[in-house]
């Protein structure tokens, strides 16, 4: 017994591991996440009692003096214990569940300071800000929000399942082919919380992270002002830059707004320079990692979409890292 004890605690352990760090639905920001975790708790607390009670009368039932194993298996006992005990407690449950959604739903009819369309795509995520001027602000694999502003996502999938679950802010909401969902969210205070596809999508799924960025309000408008202009001119030490990643066909999938790179296959790299990470949080942006993804993007991230392009030259893959890297 003693022996097993290592190994009983390592596994607990493990299976604790995914409600601490960075995505963890046990350290909420914000209402909808403290709401769920309320619930959570509820539920734990009420499995518990009932298996206590369960394993209570199953001790007592085998091993019990003769009387109460004759009043446990009294035929009223046996139906209050298996029917209307169970009705209790889950009719219980679902009151305070719809108790729980009947607040989102109040809250979901107020207005929000900011729309954002995200569009889950193997295996990455399109982004567009909705700004009050009917121009769609567009992005990729990243969101950032306003901290303390309820924030309306709408929510939509390019090809399979996908789910938009950011543990530390809301719950789980799918993203069905064919189908518009949304989710109202709101980080309480600023920082970068961790977002994950929650439903497998095939091929590189576990790769599928999404930071939310809350910033101050008057950062965020400052951002999303700099997000909304073109990239930026240019100058001659990066020209050459800009000719490299049209000629070598990179437009093609791959939109900088500014220039001749204009398709939408591929995530908008714009402003790819003022994000996180490339290759959908692998890697922080600089341009040793991102000349790293062009050349060997499958070693980084297995079976995503884009080919290696080991067309170019050390100095021009340089040339072109540092281009897109300046991109902010």
């Amino acid at each position: 017994m003693k022996a097993r004890l290592p190994a009983f605690a390592a596994l607990a352990g493990s299976g604790m591991s995914g409600c601490v760090g960075a995505q963890t639905v046990l350290d909420p920001h914000g209402p909808r996440a403290a709401e769920i975790l309320s619930l959570a708790w509820l539920l734990f607390a009420v499995s518990t009692a009932v298996i206590v009670v369960v394993i209570a009368a199953a001790w007592l039932a085998m091993r019990g003096r003769s009387d109460l194993r004759a009043w446990i298996a009294n035929e009223r006992n046996v139906y209050a214990g298996g029917i209307v005990f169970p009705v209790i407690v889950l009719t219980g449950l679902l009151v305070a569940s719809l108790a729980l959604m009947r607040e989102q739903m109040a809250a979901s009819e107020e207005a929000v300071s900011l729309s954002i369309e995200i569009i889950g795509e193997q295996w990455w995520w399109r982004v567009a800000y909705l700004t009050s001027d009917g121009e769609p602000v567009p992005s990729a694999n990243e969101i950032n929000v306003p901290a303390g502003e309820d924030v309306l996502l709408i929510l939509r999938s390019a090809d399979v399942i996908h789910s938009f679950w950011v543990p530390a802010l809301a719950g789980k909401v799918d993203m069905i082919p064919g189908r518009t969902t949304s989710l109202r969210l709101k980080a309480d205070r600023s920082g970068i919380y961790r977002g994950q596809c929650a439903e497998y999508c095939g091929g590189p799924h576990a790769l599928m992270a999404l930071p939310v960025r809350a910033l101050p309000r008057a950062e965020f408008d400052a951002w999303l002002e700099a997000q909304s202009a073109p990239a930026t001119a240019p100058n001659d030490s990066t020209a050459r830059g800009e000719e490299l990643f049209v000629s070598a066909g990179c437009g093609g999938c791959h939109a900088i707004r500014g220039t001749e790179a204009r398709a939408a296959i591929g995530p908008d790299l714009t402003h790819i320079g003022s994000r996180l990470s490339v290759g959908v949080d692998t890697h922080p942006v600089n341009p040793t990692t991102i000349a790293r993804f062009i050349t060997d993007g499958q070693h980084i991230k297995p079976g995503n979409r884009m080919p290696p392009f080991r067309i170019f030259s050390e100095d021009d893959l340089t040339t072109l890292a540092t281009y897109l890297a300046g991109l902010k």
